[in-house]
């Protein structure tokens, strides 16, 4: 089974068209790199793709799976104007060259399935509706076409604070508190995402492996209102299953029925006493997961 790290130059898109330098996008392959039949796994907004080692191990025989670190997050590099991580079309455009950069390497036709945490659902419904790709599944963890705004208000008192941590046992007892809402986790799940969250630094603390300036998008928007994406979501025709965390303040219950009737009419699963989001580490999570994308 082959894992290892490379990485991907790509355009660095702005709103008002200047010129920037490009940036690097670092993604994990995953299995065989001759598999026709390839999962790209995004993560959630200040995560990695270290969250998928799970699931892509336990997917590795029978698919090929590409997990990128996005922009300003993990070993992917950091854009050096905060204002670009506001703009959205910078996510789509670095997740459509990754897309289009493995499809050149085969000269049979593939199958390409998306699964994304939050933020990286979000990625895949917009990815999912662009007519030079098609998306064969796509699977969201606890992120739908309405986010309301208390969510994003929670979100950006956490997010973008660069908070330093003595040890890796300080950090962890932080990540547990403020991810509690992954749900019940075991100690070596915890200490994984401990691990390949923390970025050592040169005073010899530890800090979190993203950019603080990704928390550019909550301050643009002060004045937070609800994320209302329906119109996208009513395009998508893509077969999808939804992941709800039955106590989440970012899916909410009402959304997920909506979800189910409009666009795709998703499958949707709701999962008790775990809130924002499914994190696709525990072995119920990951069959879920694997079951909808090799039936």
């Amino acid at each position: 089974m082959n894992q290892f790290v490379k990485k991907l130059l790509v355009p660095t898109l702005t709103s008002n068209g200047a010129l920037k330098k490009p940036h690097h996008i670092a993604y994990m392959d995953w299995g065989d790199a001759c598999n026709p039949h390839i999962v790209f796994c995004v993560h959630g907004l200040t995560r990695n793709c270290r969250d998928f080692d799970y699931l892509a191990s336990a997917l590795s025989s029978r698919c090929r799976i590409i997990c990128p670190d996005v922009v300003g997050r993990g070993q992917s590099d950091w854009l050096e104007d905060e204002k670009d991580y506001d703009y959205h079309p910078v996510y789509l455009s670095d997740a459509t060259s990754l897309i289009m950069h493995i499809q050149s390497q085969y000269s049979v036709p593939i199958t390409i399935d998306w699964v994304g945490v939050s933020m990286g659902g979000l990625i895949g419904m917009m990815v999912a509706i662009e007519p030079e790709i098609t998306i064969n599944r796509l699977v969201i963890s606890d992120i739908g076409p309405l986010i309301p705004a208390a969510a994003l208000k929670r979100m950006s008192e956490y997010v973008g604070k660069d908070v330093h941590f003595q040890s890796l046992e300080e950090f962890e007892a932080y990540i547990r508190k403020i991810s509690a809402p992954f749900g019940p986790l075991t100690d070596e799940q915890w200490r994984h995402l401990t691990i390949h969250s923390a970025r050592f630094r040169s005073d010899h603390t530890y800090s979190f492996y993203y950019d603080p300036k990704i928390s550019a998008s909550f301050k643009e928007h002060a004045l937070m209102e609800d994320i209302d994406l329906w119109r996208y979501w009513d395009m998508l025709c893509t077969s999808t299953l939804v992941i709800r965390g039955a106590e989440s303040d970012v899916l909410l219950a009402e959304t997920a029925v909506e979800m189910q009737k409009r666009g795709p009419k998703a499958k949707i699963v709701e999962l008790p006493g775990i809130g924002h989001a499914p994190i696709l580490l525990d072995n119920a999570q990951i069959s879920m997961v694997k079951d909808f994308l090799l039936m």
